[in-house]
């Protein structure tokens, strides 16, 4: 179901249980004392904490746990297609774990656990997608608290499919108004509360004042989300998704939502790495590959983005 590195072995630990509906859940820790808890309901990582037990992941406290339905928070993976819950969504689908997934060749195994999940349509689900694929999910700690999301999606049937693709993010955050968002300026980016109008960002870093429900195309493999309060900053480090979606609802929306408290939104911000405007095309026996790293570090190590020569950004140490 997962492994970790020799040295570990006293006291590293991946634990299955069942959470409060009924469903199997994988608990990955590491040795200072952090972990990662994985439902097998969507794959869905319902919790992520650091060394000192503080959650870094936002879930509703009226999160309504079915077996049938993800709870709203944590990370949830979309596929094949963002937001549409009918089409075959694996966020809502029961996951199995998987001992002796294919290799990655890239990965690297030293100091991290991590467990292998594996989701196959069922017959239902082909009559509303009719395409057959191998969906391997890896979720792994490291040791240095850092949380990494792989995406393998295999095409096994005999003619080429589309899917679109994202991992749904709820930030936990002090409060909405002392964050802001740096690595978008310049991008285009859709505004879907403007009936997907295409604008361009002006600012240099995006702050939040109101509802909003953005996809920004071409983005950075690595965007930073600062928490003033908690002096905090979160690392967004992506491969293979070229899009970053921004979401948070506001006063009004949430007030309307039945699994999200009223003043809730004030303690969240969704920041999806995604690949959406442009559906990914997969032909038969072909694999894909997203993947999303999630790093923590103290706000006083970062100060900017600097444009490396290569063009990407990067954080330069004060």
């Amino acid at each position: 179901m997962g492994h970790y590195a020799p040295v570990w072995d006293h006291r590293a630990s991946i634990e299955v249980t069942k959470d409060s509906s009924g469903m199997n859940q994988v608990t990955l820790r590491n040795p200072k004392g952090a972990s990662v808890r994985v439902s097998l309901l969507g794959g869905q990582v319902t919790s992520w904490r650091n060394d000192r037990g503080e959650e870094l992941l936002f879930t509703s406290s009226k999160g309504i746990v079915k077996s049938s339905k993800a709870v709203r928070g944590g990370i949830s993976v979309f596929f094949p297609q963002y937001g549409v819950e009918q089409h075959g969504s694996a966020r809502n689908k029961n996951w199995t774990i998987e001992d002796d997934a294919p290799s990655l060749n890239s990965f690297d195994t030293q100091g991290k656990s991590f467990v292998d999940l594996l989701l196959k349509p069922s017959e239902d689900d082909l009559k509303f997608w009719p395409h057959g694929f191998e969906f391997r999910l890896r979720v792994s700690l490291a040791s240095d608290g850092s949380l990494s999301l792989i995406s393998r999606i295999r095409n096994i049937s005999g003619k080429p499919f589309s899917f679109s693709f994202a991992y749904q993010t709820y930030f936990s955050v002090s409060d909405i108004s002392e964050v802001r968002l740096e690595g978008l300026e310049t991008l285009d980016y859709r505004d879907n509360l403007c009936k997907k109008e295409l604008f361009t960002e002006q600012g240099d870093a995006i702050t939040f004042e109101a509802e909003i429900d953005r996809i920004y195309h071409s983005s950075p493999n690595c965007i930073a989300v600062l928490d003033h309060e908690r002096k905090r900053t979160y690392l967004i480090r992506k491969e293979g998704l070229p899009d970053i979606v921004l979401w948070n609802p506001w006063e009004k929306k949430s007030r309307a939502m039945v699994d999200l408290g009223d003043a809730e939104y004030r303690k969240m911000l969704c920041v999806d790495g995604a690949a959406i405007e442009k559906p990914i095309t997969l032909k038969p026996g072909k694999e894909w590959t997203g993947r999303v790293e999630l790093v923590v570090i103290p706000s006083t190590l970062c100060s900017d983005f600097s444009p490396s020569k290569s063009g990407q950004k990067h954080f330069r140490n004060r």
